[in-house]
């Protein structure tokens, strides 16, 4: 049942618009990344949050581990945009541009063009809900992965990875490392073993990396969240 009180917005009625006329014509339900591409969204977690609210204002059904799997429950019609919608204040969905990538395999040297890589077009958007309570906005920020790593973590090549800018870490973490002796940056789960620092992958066919002097190695952020590449 639609929850009362509550409007679409000017996005959810172009997803349900497009799924209409998608369905209509394939007889199957887009993906997600077709449905970003129609609206003009390039973050799945972003449509995934959409798709969930549509979800539950009653219009649709999914499956979540099923791709593919959306039904319209509940044909969309211009005259429901005056009796529900979603509102939205511009803080609620945060912009985050791209600063660079952050090596997940062995450490690698910093080329100089790094942080030049991406455009003034490269970003992410996130649903402030999404974030945790207390995180501010000018804390985070967002690099792409380069590598398998830390597949075992949910973290693959190509995703975008938030972060909460920090220059300390407890053991567990999972971290972004610049290693200041060699210029390199990796990203691990971290450990002080006293004195030495060890940073663990999370890929089975991967072992540890043992650095022996902990001054060279500079804590720059705490992973927040993960944006999946689809």
């Amino acid at each position: 049942m639609a929850r009362k009180g509550k409007l679409m917005g000017e996005r959810h009625e172009k997803i349900m618009k497009f799924l209409e006329m998608y369905q209509e014509e394939n007889q199957y339900s887009p993906s997600i990344r077709e449905i970003g591409n129609y609206i003009g969204v390039n973050s799945t977690s972003l449509v995934d949050y959409y798709l969930r609210q549509l979800t539950e204002l009653g219009y649709l059904e999914r499956d979540e581990h099923v791709s593919r799997s959306i039904r319209i429950v509940k044909p969309f019609r211009d005259g429901h945009k005056n009796q529900r919608a979603i509102s939205y204040s511009k803080q609620e969905v945060l912009r985050f541009p791209v600063l660079g990538r952050i090596v997940a395999s062995a450490p690698i040297p910093v080329p100089s063009s790094d942080l030049a890589y991406f455009d003034a077009e490269s970003y992410i958007e996130v649903p402030r809900k999404m974030l945790p309570l207390n995180e501010k906005e000018t804390d985070l920020f967002v690099l792409e992965v380069a590598g398998d790593s830390m597949i075992d973590a949910m973290i693959n090549d190509g995703d975008k990875v938030v972060f909460r800018q920090a220059n300390e870490a407890s053991n567990g973490d999972m971290v972004a490392i610049w290693l200041s002796n060699n210029d390199e940056t990796t990203l691990k789960y971290f450990y002080n073993e006293g004195k030495r620092i060890r940073l663990q992958p999370a890929n089975p066919t991967m072992g540890p990396i043992y650095i022996d002097d902990p001054k060279q190695v500079h804590i720059m952020g705490k992973v927040v969240m993960v944006i999946r590449h689809l």
